[in-house]
């Protein structure tokens, strides 16, 4: 069935809405038919102003399921930016499940997640919608370091890896608004609501019905003796490990049912890296650039000169008989969470729509439905690298 549009950036205006939404006019919309959407007719007018090529625009609130249908009903892809999503985006989900429309998110929510799995996992399998949340930093770099590292060596070994290791060598960027809004609204929640603490502990809270082998710990600091460096706790390994084991478990298990797997932040070795725990830590723990722990509005990130002075350096290691057998790193020269972000879930809308994916309908993850073809997209068309290193 023919569309209006190929994608519609619903939640445009918020601060990674805009990024999205600049990435994808400026790269893709000669050959794209793109629109934005939100409630603020305003903004988007402004926003359109800015914008390199004109696009459409269309008006809905998120609270209103129907509009949110009409929205879905008109896209062959919708990208979904306005968060918190246990907040805004469920209705939203659900009218792309319904309609048969692909949708991508930026949101790290983990427990949304399983929220809407479980109410329209089916639906969009029979729609043929494929769903697919955490496509921004939050999980793509981990979701595809593990499965390219895997896919390799099953290639190359004949099995897979039972153990591997992420190590964050290098992070500079800053706190998005949105984002403290969510952990903010999840903080209230887990008070209310005790089983939320245990599904955020569980690494395979986004495998039903599957329970993997016992994991590494990986909440207090430790020293990694494979890689010679101290290790301090990484704030997103939660989110990204559950990531990484549903792709697991939606392909088959090709990582294997004992699978191990970890997210740390490598300190360095001796006295120096164990005292750069505390420095590690605190980062994480999200001090904002005026030295506060004061949460930023929504709708407010690192400007342009931040997100252009930020980067990432992550490795993650096959490891086997306590050795590192393999590596692959994945970097970018941009703020995380904002420039490289927005390359990320621009890149994961365009594979879906463009580049082949066969996956049916359903909610999956970056690297079960797009796998080698986002890895090759994100090499080609962005500033960001996947490097395989001999060990």
């Amino acid at each position: 069935m023919a569309r209006e549009f190929d994608i519609i950036i619903f939640g445009a205006t918020g601060y990674t809405g805009q990024l999205i939404s600049e990435y994808l006019v400026s790269g893709y919309s000669a050959q794209t038919k793109i629109a934005i959407a939100g409630r603020n007719e305003n903004k988007l007018s402004a926003l359109r102003r800015e914008l390199t090529k004109p696009v459409d625009i269309l008006i809905g609130d998120s609270s209103d399921l129907e509009t949110m249908r009409s929205i879905a009903s008109r896209a062959r892809l919708v990208v979904s930016c306005a968060g918190p999503f246990i907040l805004y985006g469920s209705n939203l989900i659900q009218a792309c499940a319904e309609n048969g429309t692909d949708y991508v998110d930026v949101t790290g929510e983990t427990y949304w997640s399983s929220q809407m799995l479980a109410a329209h996992g089916e639906v969009a399998k029979d729609t043929g919608a494929r769903i697919i949340s955490m496509c921004g930093f939050d999980c793509v770099p981990s979701d595809l370091g593990v499965y390219l590292l895997q896919t390799r060596s099953i290639k190359d070994r004949g099995r897979p890896f039972e153990r591997i290791k992420m190590r964050v060598q290098a992070l500079r960027g800053g706190w998005l608004g949105g984002s403290q809004a969510t952990m903010q609204d999840m903080r209230a929640r887990m008070e209310n609501q005790p089983e939320l603490i245990s599904f955020e502990m569980d690494p395979f809270g986004l495998c039903p019905g599957f329970e993997g082998a016992p994991q590494p710990p990986a909440h207090e600091p430790a020293f990694d003796e494979e890689l010679d460096s101290w290790a301090a706790p990484f704030i997103m390994a939660g989110i990204n490990s559950k990531i990484v084991h549903r792709t697991n478990v939606l392909l088959g298990l090709p990582y294997g049912n004992s699978f191990l797997y970890d997210e740390m932040c490598s300190t360095g070795p001796g006295e120096a890296g164990k005292a750069a725990i505390e420095q590690s830590i605190s980062t994480m723990n999200g001090f904002n650039p005026d030295g506060t722990n004061t949460p930023l509005e929504p709708g407010v990130g690192p400007d342009k000169a931040a997100r252009e002075a930020g980067h990432y350096l992550i490795s993650y290691y096959g490891i086997e008989d306590g050795r590192i057998v393999a590596q692959i790193d994945i970097s970018d020269n941009r703020d995380p969470g904002g420039g490289s972000t927005c390359k990320l879930v621009g890149e994961s809308a365009m594979c879906l729509l463009n580049d082949g994916v066969t996956v049916g309908g359903g909610f999956w993850t970056p690297a079960s439905a797009m796998g080698e073809q986002l890895a090759k997209r994100l090499i080609a068309n962005s500033t960001i690298k996947i490097e395989h290193r001999s060990v």
